[in-house]
């Protein structure tokens, strides 16, 4: 009996291929359908944006945030010094670099060159999380929630800079398992830019990786704030018009002033520190209260923290997000704009076939949607709080308060010592799957099938992800 064997050219090619380069069937069909969509939605966008004044948009206005306030504050920032005295200038100073960049496309007008930055930082975003989602155990399902979820919108995104900052969140997290320390220098870069971004250092799995983050953000945090320090004049002026801030009309507590003033309340809405706010009797109340609970948020995320005993390789995902919407939710300030950071967490969530944050996300596609009507479609209903514009914002206010609820239950629930949810562990012991009950627990060396091919919620196979191994105790 004779055996045949294969010459190295007559070898299957398959088997040749690069594990990491190689794609999955269908999924080069689905990038570029991610792309052609991404095209299309952002050319909408950018020409609703160029017919900002249709009165079908309602008040409009949503461009001259940059034609006029970014514009103003360009000015005054290439004269080497952050705004003073102005109330509307309530950013920390990472802002300043971001306002200034786009006079590094000198050929065009301040206006396209924002424009046009957003969209590259959009652009970003997009590749990283289809990058991400096209690994072994993940999903393209994070990409489509940012592609299809920013349009929901309008061209709103266009014209703030919140893209910019939901970029380095989303780089930060969806780098955190393989270098820490990049994931701790992005959130801080962030965390100069809008606060916010800080919060995705939350989740990191104890012992190294936490330590490796939060020292390299303080350490890029300290070298930034003293660049920024001998670069520009008063860069802590925002820290002065924080405190005065009243209650914004589209807050959870503006809600339910919105509904009390149609029942007979004396208050009003006026413009103050660039949004439209109540005032009137029982308003410090009610902004009291806000702080009040975004204390006990913050009380409530550290007790996760502290009780908190399995991860997984989504857990710093799924806490991003639930950080920010809690935060969100409870701030006396709840701008269209805000939505954008929400829906770029929810899609890095969605990039791990892990995560426990999918109904979270399609509430927030839902409140996304809602969101647009609120502003700028019926915003002068909202303004006068008429019933049309109370029961908008009771019912995007009502999603956003039960996705945050939602969130930290299904969250506090994934990292309890015995998890309802699949693919969590404990702190400090590496993420394998548990043994059937009743099946006995394979000996040292000895593999079993299900170890060695941990099934994915979907029954699909996958490899252990970059999360899965030991951590340590903080």
């Amino acid at each position: 009996m004779t055996h045949e064997t294969l010459a190295p050219q007559d070898a299957p090619q398959d088997a040749a291929a690069d594990p990491r380069t190689s794609l999955p069937p269908g999924t080069r069909h689905r990038l570029l359908a991610l792309g052609a969509g991404w095209l299309g939605t952002r050319a909408v966008m950018l020409g609703l944006l160029l017919r900002d004044d249709a009165g079908w948009l309602g008040s409009g206005g949503v461009s001259r945030e940059v034609h006029q306030l970014y514009f103003h504050w360009y000015g005054v920032l290439r004269q080497g010094g952050f705004p003073v005295g102005d109330p509307l200038w309530q950013y920390p100073p990472g802002a300043g670099p971001v306002l200034l960049s786009p006079g590094l496309l000198p050929w065009l007008t301040y206006f396209q060159a924002f424009v046009t930055l957003t969209l590259v930082a959009d652009a970003v975003v997009t590749v990283a999380l289809a990058r991400a989602g096209t690994r072994p155990g993940r999903t393209l399902a994070g990409a489509l929630m940012w592609t299809a979820g920013l349009p929901l919108l309008l061209q709103i995104p266009l014209a703030r800079y919140d893209v910019q900052v939901t970029a380095f969140a989303v780089l930060g997290l969806l780098v955190m398992a393989r270098s820490p320390r990049a994931g701790g220098v992005f959130a801080a870069l962030g965390g100069l830019i809008k606060v916010w971004p800080a919060l995705i250092l939350l989740g990191t799995p104890r012992g190294r990786a936490t330590g490796a983050a939060w020292t390299a953000a303080a350490v890029a945090a300290g070298a930034c704030l003293t660049v920024l320090a001998v670069t520009f004049r008063h860069p802590l002026e925002f820290l002065g018009e924080q405190g005065a801030r009243g209650v914004q009309i589209e807050s959870l507590g503006g809600t339910l002033l919105g509904v009390a003033r149609r029942l007979g309340w004396p208050g009003e809405v006026r413009y103050r520190y660039g949004a439209m706010e109540f005032t009137g009797p029982y308003v410090d109340a009610v902004a009291g209260l806000s702080l009040v609970l975004t204390v006990a948020t913050l009380v409530l995320l550290l007790l996760w923290r502290l009780r908190a005993r399995r991860w997984n390789e989504a857990t710093p995902f799924d806490a991003a997000l639930t950080a920010v919407l809690l935060f969100t939710v409870t701030s006396r300030v709840i701008s269209p704009q805000y939505m954008v950071w929400l829906i770029g967490l929810a899609a890095v969530c969605l990039t791990s076939r892990h995560t426990t944050q999918r109904p979270v996300a399609l509430l927030l596609a839902v409140a996304t949607a809602t969101s647009t009507v609120v502003y700028p479609v019926l915003y002068d209903e909202v303004i006068a709080s008429t019933w049309n514009g109370c029961l908008l914002m009771l019912l995007r206010n009502g999603l956003l308060t039960a996705a945050a609820v939602l969130s930290f239950r299904r969250l506090w629930h994934s990292t309890r010592a015995d998890p309802p949810y699949p693919h969590s562990t404990r702190a400090g012991a590496s993420y394998a799957h548990p043994t059937r009950a009743g099946q006995p627990a394979a000996r040292a060396g000895q593999p079993t099938e299900e170890h060695d091919n941990p099934a994915s919620p979907d029954g699909s196979t996958q490899p252990a992800g970059p999360l899965d191994r030991p951590t340590e105790k903080a």
